[in-house]
């Protein structure tokens, strides 16, 4: 007589996607969490019903101690950050993700001593599932701080001077070098470079990428100004230039919004754009788009990244481990150059 097999188990996973919704949601469902619309839980009661699932002790009990919360910490203290398009743009793009796993986004600017304290409060409270940072500068205290907690962190941009398990970036120096092998490719061959603050890992990686290009085409690369991706900064930032290098004939802002500063200022000065400089931006804000001339610019997947970063703190809360992304960037060439 032949043994019939056991039924096979059937897993939250198996759950989470027969009821169209994500493991997080599931397991928050199952265990009357907090969070959880009336249709998501009645289609996970429903998968249950179907699938014969029986929940593993274990997992309720971790289960029931979330929050239904996740964090954005900028390391920033000036609220006016929040109006910032860059940041607008990855707000978009994770509330998107979280609302799919009906978490509720936390914003936290941690820059002080004083933010940073309740940062690390919140961390050892347990009020909230994860953590999402960005905008971190070498030697920053929260980096440090993420390491020291259980609670999962996902990075938004990789810390200057080290590289944490868990993180989505840009290509930084791959966007920067095509920038400047642009402006090289318009016959420019006195460029400049805006940098973003230089102790951070995206204000290296740029001022690197822009380098690299240089030292290919058998060029010197000039000492930079620094910013802080301002559009007043980089009106500065482009005056001291010209009062260095007037003969300068090729301008690479890390951001748009210091490349729409330096136009200000060119325009100023009687510098004629692009026939007298040609100028390339990073990040394409809506600010390139309306700029005189619309500014040529790296194109980077903002809002992917926020998505990204939020799809990565849902699986580390489910108890996955997924594998660090770095997003692609592309030339988008208006006229400025």
């Amino acid at each position: 007589m032949n043994d019939v097999p056991p039924p096979r188990k059937m897993t939250l996973d198996q759950v989470a996607e027969r009821a169209g919704v994500s493991r997080s949601v599931a397991s928050r469902a199952l265990n009357n969490a907090p969070h959880v619309s009336r249709a998501k839980r009645d289609a996970v009661e429903r998968a249950v019903r179907e699938l014969g699932f029986v929940a593993n002790s274990k997992a309720r009990a971790l289960a029931t101690s979330q929050s239904g919360v996740a964090a954005l910490v900028i390391s920033r203290q000036d609220p006016s950050v929040l109006a910032d398009p860059f940041y607008a743009q990855v707000i978009v793009g994770i509330s998107a993700a979280l609302e799919d796993a009906d978490l509720h986004l936390m914003l936290c600017l941690a820059e002080s001593d004083r933010g940073r304290a309740r940062v690390e409060k919140l961390l050892r409270s347990g009020g909230v599932d994860g953590v999402m940072m960005m905008a971190l500068h070498e030697d920053d205290p929260l980096a440090g701080l993420a390491d020291k907690t259980s609670t999962p962190v996902v990075f938004g941009g990789r810390p200057g001077g080290t590289t944490p398990q868990w993180y989505v970036d840009i290509d930084n120096t791959a966007g920067a070098r095509a920038a400047t092998e642009h402006l090289l490719s318009r016959g420019r061959r006195d460029i400049v470079t805006i940098t973003g603050p230089l102790d951070t890992e995206v204000g290296h990686a740029r001022h690197r990428g822009y380098q690299e290009a240089l030292l290919l085409a058998g060029l010197k690369a000039l000492d930079p100004e620094t910013g802080d991706f301002t559009e007043a900064s980089g009106a500065a930032a482009m005056t001291r230039l010209l009062e260095r290098h007037p003969d300068l004939d090729g301008v690479f802002a890390a951001n748009d919004n210091m490349a729409a500063g330096a136009l200000r200022v060119l325009r100023g000065a009687g510098r004629s754009v692009p026939q007298d400089v040609s100028v390339v931006g990073f990040d394409d804000l809506a600010i390139a788009q309306v700029a005189e001339p619309a500014l040529t610019t790296i194109h980077q997947p903002i809002r992917d990244l926020g998505r990204e970063m939020a799809r990565m703190l849902i699986a580390l809360i489910g108890g996955r481990s997924p594998s660090p992304i770095l997003l692609p960037s592309h030339l988008v060439v208006r006229g400025s150059s």
